[in-house]
């Protein structure tokens, strides 16, 4: 992914329903941020010339995390998710990165049965923390 390709993603991240997007992290300086801090590791997936599918993928040095993992509605079933979430693994691996994480908002089942289905494994022994340091940085669901 690269930052000329926020448009179309954003544009995706707007047609899943239940999708969760943040004021600032979301904009286009917060993915460019991003972008610029683990180039090469997120992938959208394009297909007659539309983004159909995207990850927003980085690490610390020693753990990576997948956000916004989506694919729109009519492509998905056809492997497209899958895709892009090896790609993104190959490319964590080439940087010597040995685990990956995500957050599945519990409501969604279909994330969640996906990701079961791919082989990652649900924590069961730790708790998920989370602290605003930006009260201007709101949460919104697409309905």
């Amino acid at each position: 992914m690269k930052l000329s390709d926020y448009d179309e993603v954003a544009d995706l991240w707007q047609s899943i329903k239940g999708f969760a997007l943040r004021s600032i992290d979301d904009s286009r300086d917060g993915v460019k941020k991003f972008l610029e801090r683990n180039p090469g590791l997120s992938t959208v997936a394009i297909e007659n010339g539309m983004a159909v599918g995207a990850i927003l993928c980085g690490h610390d040095g020693r753990r990576a995390t997948l956000y916004h993992v989506c694919v729109r509605e009519p492509y998905r079933k056809r492997g497209i998710g899958k895709a892009m979430v090896v790609r993104c693994m190959k490319a964590l691996q080439a940087e010597g990165i040995n685990k990956v994480a995500l957050i599945a908002f519990t409501h969604n089942d279909v994330g969640n049965a996906f990701w079961k289905e791919i082989g990652w494994t649900q924590r069961q022994d730790l708790n998920y923390y989370d602290f605003t340091l930006n009260m201007d940085n709101i949460i919104r669901f697409n309905e």
